[in-house]
């Protein structure tokens, strides 16, 4: 295993500035970009196997799932819950199907192609609420001119909280993590803390993760109950 990765490299050393103007932006105006086909096939699609499958048991959403491995660590974990794990990229999603030392998925998952700009949205269309919602180590987007493109800068992040559930967010950006918690707290009022996360072996959830610590980076992580 490679394990020189780097810790994003950022002239930005603390929150950003423009973080609580742009997250009262987005939270006083409705995000109106129309819906992709594939994204709107691919909510319906998923919905239906859920509806099938998941037989009414508490949702779990896996965003920016990659390969698939945490949303099938989820579903062990909570063998009484369904978990859709989503994540834009057909090639990595592929790499799970490819891999033929991979284990056989667990019943109570599904492994989704679409955008989360349109996936979320779509399920708050929906009237889903979810039990837990995870997003681990997205891309951090570490350039002071990119926070719009971090997920509690960019305009979907309501419909993200709309979905409510407990959720956790983890990174090996502090900032990442710290600008997560102060987004929500803007938006829902609630105080959320960022903490220090050295998970044990067995507990890794992402191949992200496992490269992570073996570089020696330090892990945040924030844990909140959604409204």
């Amino acid at each position: 295993m490679q394990v020189n990765s780097r810790v994003p490299s950022s002239a930005q050393d603390g929150v950003h500035v423009q973080l609580t103007t742009l997250v009262a932006k987005h939270l006083a105006a409705p995000f109106l970009k129309p819906y992709a086909d594939y994204n709107r096939r691919a909510a319906d699609e998923s919905l239906a196997r859920y509806a099938r499958r998941g037989a009414g048991a508490p949702l779990i959403l896996d965003a920016c799932c990659g390969v698939g491995e945490s949303s099938i660590a989820l579903a062990r974990a909570f063998p009484d819950h369904y978990v859709i794990g989503v994540d834009q990229s057909a090639d990595r999603l592929a790499r799970r199907i490819a891999d033929k030392s991979a284990e056989r998925l667990p019943e109570n998952v599904d492994l989704v192609r679409a955008d989360l700009v349109d996936y979320w949205r779509l399920l708050q269309a929906e009237g889903v609420r979810l039990a837990r919602q995870y997003l681990l180590y997205p891309n951090p987007w570490p350039k002071i001119g990119h926070l719009a493109r971090r997920w509690h800068g960019h305009p979907v992040f309501p419909s993200m909280l709309a979905l409510g559930g407990d959720f956790e967010c983890r990174s090996n950006w502090p900032i990442y993590v710290e600008e997560m918690a102060r987004a929500i707290t803007l938006a829902t009022g609630r105080g959320v803390v960022v903490e220090a996360y050295a998970p044990e072996p067995t507990q890794v959830l992402t191949p992200f993760e496992r490269k992570y610590l073996a570089s020696g980076h330090a892990l945040s992580r924030l844990r909140v109950a959604l409204p």
